[in-house]
């Protein structure tokens, strides 16, 4: 993306003396741990309140920053702002005022902030540990900030690590494996699909024992649309009765697949309940729908999958229902801390190692100059033929040369003085590089 490339030119523009430092980094926010979702909800951005803190950050003079906020937890981390602006700028777009986040936020600074968003990021830090959501919505706020413009490249570098270290969660790891209960997560990713279940339509089909609790699980979090099929229709009655829902009959699921949002399938058959000809209504006339299946063997079709409007999670993503499960899981925190200290350890190393940018900036450059001006002077004594081959045999010549220059400066990275002798002998002014 273009965006990508700016973000990766802005990273070489720090000068030597004025280097970023991790404690650049400040983070505030408000999550499930404390806050109530009363309270949570109060302080949630949707995609317009999103934006308008994006310009509200930029009107005040910050151009790193970027927002995660879901049904459990808004969150802000910047580079080069304070939290008291975060805070502000929370307070003033949200519906959360002042003393509610004093009682519920937190704030972080410096490695405590940046830790945290590692953590945020590799599932650590969810109400269901290893989350299996978290990191798209890491990613999409991101992603927001950075097509506005507002991702530095100190910000780009630090999220490619970010997101590393939760890719080598999942592969180095089990972390990422099973759920505490299907219930229970089939909920969450629920939640965390779709910002507001108010407003979505969801069919769940099957009402046994994990559909009741998904059932109530869901009016929980303020589902109201919520349509019950299952093959005997009186046990559909039952609970409709209890939290006043419709009920359809089983030979209506196509036309009642097709008006949904949200599908949840959680029945005791042996074969898929939802095949590729239930879909018919839906394809003709397509909108986005996420499926769940909780059920082994599986109840939905995986032919289902491949349509392009359909996103389907079966239980390989929501996990194990077993409370060992969970303990696996939790054993598993140690080898991910480790991780996430490697990434952060390696984002720091970068960091220092940005004071020489400009130095090595300018030398490569100088470099340049006096080979093209050589090249000038003996270029009406070349050949037509056999310029292009100068031109690759002098550039060779001078990127050897500059290699060796290059990794001493990295290699002391650390040491004023050696950057110093540098650019004195080379007569460097890498501050009118930046």
């Amino acid at each position: 993306m273009e965006w990508e490339k700016e973000i990766t030119n802005r990273s070489n523009s720090i000068s030597r003396m004025i280097h970023p430092t991790t404690n650049d980094f400040n983070l505030i926010g408000i999550n499930h741990w404390d806050a109530p979702v009363e309270i949570r909800e109060k302080f949630s951005l949707d995609a317009a309140k999103k934006k308008l803190f994006l310009d509200g950050a930029r009107r005040e003079g910050i151009d790193s920053i970027f927002i995660v906020s879901t049904c459990n937890r808004t969150e802000i981390l910047a580079n080069g702002a304070t939290t008291k602006e975060l805070i502000r700028l929370l307070t003033t777009y949200s519906n959360g005022n002042l003393d509610e986040f004093h009682k519920y936020g937190f704030e972080l600074d410096g490695n405590l902030a940046i830790e945290h968003l590692f953590k945020v990021a590799t599932g650590l830090d969810s109400q269901i540990l290893g989350d299996l959501q978290i990191v798209k919505q890491v990613k999409e706020g991101y992603e927001l900030s950075a097509s506005e413009g507002m991702i530095s490249g100190e910000m780009h570098r630090l999220m490619q690590h970010v997101f590393r270290a939760h890719k080598r969660s999942r592969n180095e790891t089990s972390l990422g494996q099973g759920a505490a209960t299907v219930a229970y997560a089939a909920v969450q990713f629920a939640s965390k699909t779709f910002d507001n279940l108010q407003s979505k339509n969801i069919l769940l089909v099957g009402t046994g024992k994990i559909g009741k609790v998904t059932c109530k699980n869901l009016i929980n979090l303020g589902a109201s649309k919520l349509t019950l099929i299952n093959r005997t229709r009186d046990r559909a009655e039952f609970v409709a009765d209890k939290f006043n829902l419709e009920v359809a009959d089983m030979d209506r699921l196509p036309e009642q697949i097709a008006d949904a949002d949200l599908v949840i399938v959680a029945t005791g058959a042996s074969e898929p309940v939802i095949r590729p000809e239930h879909m018919q209504p839906s394809m003709e006339s397509p909108k986005f729908k996420v499926m769940l299946d909780l059920s082994v063997p599986r109840n939905i079709d995986p032919n289902v999958a491949t349509l392009d409007f359909v996103d389907v999670a079966n239980m390989d993503m929501l996990g194990d229902v077993t409370d060992e499960a969970y303990r696996k899981r939790e054993k598993e925190i140690p080898l991910v801390k480790k991780i996430i200290d490697e990434e952060l350890s390696d984002y720091s190393l970068w960091l220092n190692e940005q004071r020489v940018v400009p130095t090595i900036k300018a030398l490569t450059r100088k470099f340049e100059l006096i080979r093209e001006d050589e090249l000038n002077f003996f270029r009406n004594k070349i050949l037509n033929e056999d310029q292009e081959k100068v031109e690759k045999l002098t550039r060779r010549i001078v990127n050897k040369i500059a290699a060796y220059s290059i990794e001493h400066l990295r290699d002391h990275h650390q040491s004023e003085d050696v950057t110093k002798m540098v650019e004195d002998m080379f007569k460097l002014q890498p501050d009118e590089d930046k």
